[in-house]
């Protein structure tokens, strides 16, 4: 039974529910809505970086933490004034407590959180772990109360560290006031903390790692940042008696892009290779694989490139954390998490035969899909200027905002606001460079775009193929019709594999568009 009186208990309740809210989605605004009452400020449900104002302060936050403040010792006299306090009663001073202590050290949180030109400087003790331990003590040490929290002071510790990291990568890489990028900016949150935050403090946060994340979208819209945030926001544990954490996050991102390397490249770079291997192996070397630390990731750009012979290599790496290198018969374990990325249409690859599905859905359990920049127009045009400010002040620094002005004044006479942007994020940063360097930008015009049918239909009239290029061409016009190698290899009357083997990829992708 309860010995809190109900306004205080509601109060722990709104507060336990708010201490474990997504902070990205409009549950943290309920939540805030109930700690607060008549005191709650409408500031908009969208939490995004305010670049024209990165040191605004959220009301409702600082209300909030007068009110922790003064609830909290409060509630710790009433339970030290009873033995019969419930576990219920228990559990949400805890909860209470918790997010307390985040918002007392968020300042040290932060500078600890914050990138560093050398990692090295944070190679010695952790100073703010004293005064948390203090203050944890202070809190949860309630005369003639015989209870202690079940969680270890060092691990709460590594968990709100790891809250603030991850607060900092996904707020400050993923901008925009639309609701698709505050979909985004949620969905990285549960990828890193699942949906269930208690759950992932309690035990999952040593389980992540085995878990692969794949971003999929459109080139040009952030996936690599999407990648990064996650990767760069692990779990790292504390040592309390050394005050030191287990390995630096900020050295711990190694991102291959995959498109940009040969076959047999990629195999070393990701396995390692021993002397003598192939040509050119005149010494060992490590792969990515091998360097990883336990609690690093390696991001895998354009995963959907991979040459099936090393799908089936990675696969084994994903379902048993072992790999040999190049030329070596010895095991090696992975200890990292993996992270991928493709804009290819994996269904269609799967269907062709270029992607195997055993790898597919290994790689599948947590995907993450990047908008265009074209939803987040449609959705708030205003977000044009958030970006143009974010890019110009990562192009020009200190002279941003007349090139802000330039840009965003040329994209309007020339292109309109209704421009479809189809390179996107990457698209808008080249205009920023072209206008600051040369006063415009000139994008690439584009004719109207041709049907795959029409193109064949060309190429057939042209003479333009040989045999072999227009049997692959047709069994692939036929098994995007079909949707099945058999149907497909009866129609043609052809043997099964030899469909298969016909299939174009490329083509296959265009068809099924069509």
């Amino acid at each position: 039974m309860s010995v809190l009186p109900q306004r205080e208990r509601a109060f722990l309740q709104a507060i336990s529910t708010l201490a474990y809210a997504n902070p990205f989605l409009t549950e943290r605004i309920d939540a805030e809505r109930q700690v607060l009452g008549r005191d709650f400020q409408d500031v908009g449900a969208i939490r995004s970086l305010s670049v024209t104002d990165p040191t605004h302060t959220d009301p409702n936050r600082v209300r909030t933490d007068e009110k922790l403040e003064a609830m909290v010792p409060a509630v710790r006299r009433r339970l030290s004034r009873s033995e019969e306090a419930s576990e219920d009663d228990l559990r949400l001073y805890q909860d209470a407590v918790f997010l307390l202590l985040y918002r007392r050290h968020l300042d040290a949180f932060r500078e600890l959180a914050a990138p560093v030109a050398e990692p090295r400087r944070r190679s010695g003790r952790v100073r703010m772990y004293a005064a948390f331990l203090r203050d944890w003590h202070d809190l949860f040490e309630i005369p003639g109360l015989r209870w202690r929290p079940p969680l270890d002071p060092a691990h709460v510790f590594a968990c709100l560290y790891q809250i603030q990291r991850a607060f900092h990568h996904t707020f400050a890489t993923i901008v925009g006031r639309s609701e698709v990028a505050a979909r985004l900016r949620a969905s990285v949150w549960e990828s890193i903390f699942t949906r269930d935050m208690r759950r992932y403090r309690d035990g999952l946060y040593d389980r992540m790692v085995d878990v692969t994340t794949l971003v999929t979208g459109p080139s040009g819209t952030g996936k690599e940042l999407v990648a990064r945030a996650v990767g760069m926001s692990r779990y790292i544990p504390f040592n309390a008696e050394a005050a030191t954490f287990a390995a630096d996050p900020n050295v711990g991102f190694h991102a291959l892009n995959l498109s940009a390397m040969p076959s047999t490249l990629i195999e070393s770079e990701l396995f390692g290779h021993k002397r003598g291997a192939f040509t050119g192996a005149v010494g060992d070397r490590m792969g990515w694989l091998e360097v990883c630390s336990p609690y690093g990731t390696v991001f895998l750009d354009e995963v959907g490139e991979l040459d099936p012979a090393i799908q089936v290599k990675l696969l084994r790496v994903l379902q048993t954390r072992t790999f040999q290198s190049v030329g070596d018969t010895a095991e090696k374990r992975f200890a990292g998490k993996i992270v991928a990325a493709t804009n290819r249409d994996l269904a269609g690859a799967m269907h062709s035969g270029a992607l195997r599905e055993d790898f597919y859905y290994r790689l599948c359990s947590d995907v993450i899909v990047t908008p265009s920049l074209q939803e987040q127009l449609q959705e708030n045009p205003d977000v044009l200027h958030e970006l143009l400010v974010f890019i110009a002040d990562r192009v020009a620094g200190v002279d941003a905002a007349p090139i802000v002005s330039e840009t965003e004044a040329w994209i309007v006479a020339h292109l309109g606001r209704d421009y479809p942007w189809p390179g996107n994020i990457r698209e808008l940063e080249q205009c920023v460079r072209s206008v600051m360097i040369r006063g415009s930008y000139r994008r690439l015009s584009r004719a109207r775009p041709t049907s795959p049918m029409e193109d064949m239909l060309r190429d057939i009239e042209q003479g333009a193929l040989t045999a072999d290029e227009l049997l692959s061409r047709y069994c692939t016009l036929v098994f995007a019709q079909t949707g099945s190698l058999q149907e497909c290899a009866r129609r043609l009357e052809l043997d099964r594999r030899t469909v298969k083997r016909r299939v174009d990829e490329r083509w296959l992708t265009r068809f099924a568009k069509a």
